[in-house]
């Protein structure tokens, strides 16, 4: 039972692992980001149609289908970036509306492609075994059977943005920007430039974390990444925008949404007889304790959400 219920936490977790992650490629250059829900189903959309399109697919399938769910995302994410950076309006505005938008947009173009809302899809992505791996003691059973691609992913893509914001002059500038803009721009980094490298980014990833929420978890692309876009922005606050942290986070809210989603499959929680309605909130009051503790001690980018005018103060 060890074994499925870490299994099970890795799909609940590397989902939000890696939408977190792009979160913060945007909010540490300074642009809130709360259009993740939208991105995601961008992702999840494109993806999945183009898996759609196939039949037992490879993992090159997949991959390539991950590639365009990154595009997919890169090219949602452009309006709020354009808004926020050049026309320096109102960052929340701007990201909603692309988490209203997108959904109402994916049913449209769904039903003028194939006629219907939901775009299925023959899931023939899952890794028995992973050659030489999966023979390694306890983590062998527990990492590489029974395993997606995508779950290689999430680790590659926290080591990445770690190594980003920590060894690179880009990750410098973009730091830099999100804390004191004018600052950044007076020693010849072009702020607007930056950013807008950020945002790109957080959405390429965004797209792609869309896609990696659905294939493990449904056959089909409805219109729905089960609110993990949000709860991503909260992961993001409760690791206080620091890639290791988020980590952590991303793990914790995994094993809370697994818990909700397999108690009755554990005796003792069965045996306390507590109302499914109950389990099923676990998630989210954590979500809101820990963003109410947390936020008194914030860490955030010092001009997240600033407008930035380059003639201006």
């Amino acid at each position: 039972m060890l074994y499925f219920i870490v299994q099970q936490t890795l799909i609940c977790a590397i989902p939000l692992l890696i939408v977190a992650t792009a979160g913060i490629f945007s909010e540490k250059g300074g642009i809130l980001n709360f259009s993740l829900e939208g991105i995601m189903l961008a992702g999840a959309f494109v993806g999945t149609y183009y898996l759609h399109g196939t039949e037992n697919g490879t993992q090159g399938d997949y991959l390539l289908a991950l590639l365009l769910a990154g595009v997919a995302g890169t090219v949602i994410i452009l309006p709020h970036a354009i808004s926020s950076i050049s026309l320096k309006g109102d960052q929340i505005i701007s990201g909603m509306a692309i988490n209203l938008l997108v959904p109402a947009a994916t049913v449209i173009i769904a039903r003028a492609l194939i006629g219907r809302l939901q775009i299925a899809f023959t899931n023939t992505y899952m890794i028995r075994e992973v050659p030489a791996f999966s023979h390694i003691p306890i983590i062998g059973d527990m990492f590489f059977k029974n395993t997606y691609i995508s779950n290689l992913l999430g680790p590659i893509i926290i080591l990445a943005a770690v190594f980003v914001f920590n060894k690179t002059r880009f990750g410098a500038h973009l730091k830099a920007c999100g804390e004191n803009p004018q600052a950044a721009a007076s020693t010849g980094i072009n702020v607007t430039k930056i950013r807008y490298i950020g945002v790109l980014v957080s959405g390429f990833i965004g797209g792609v974390g869309g896609l990696i929420f659905i294939v493990p978890n449904a056959t089909e692309y409805a219109s729905t990444v089960a609110g993990y876009g949000y709860l991503a922005v909260a992961v993001v606050i409760f690791g206080q925008w620091n890639p290791l942290r988020i980590l952590f986070a991303a793990v914790f809210f995994g094993f809370m949404k697994t818990l909700a989603n397999i108690y009755t499959i554990i005796p003792i929680l069965v045996y306390l007889e507590i109302s499914t309605n109950l389990y099923k909130m676990i998630p989210y009051l954590a979500t809101i304790i820990l963003l109410f503790v947390i936020t008194k001690r914030s860490a955030q980018p010092r001009a997240l959400g600033v407008i930035y005018d380059a003639g201006g103060n």
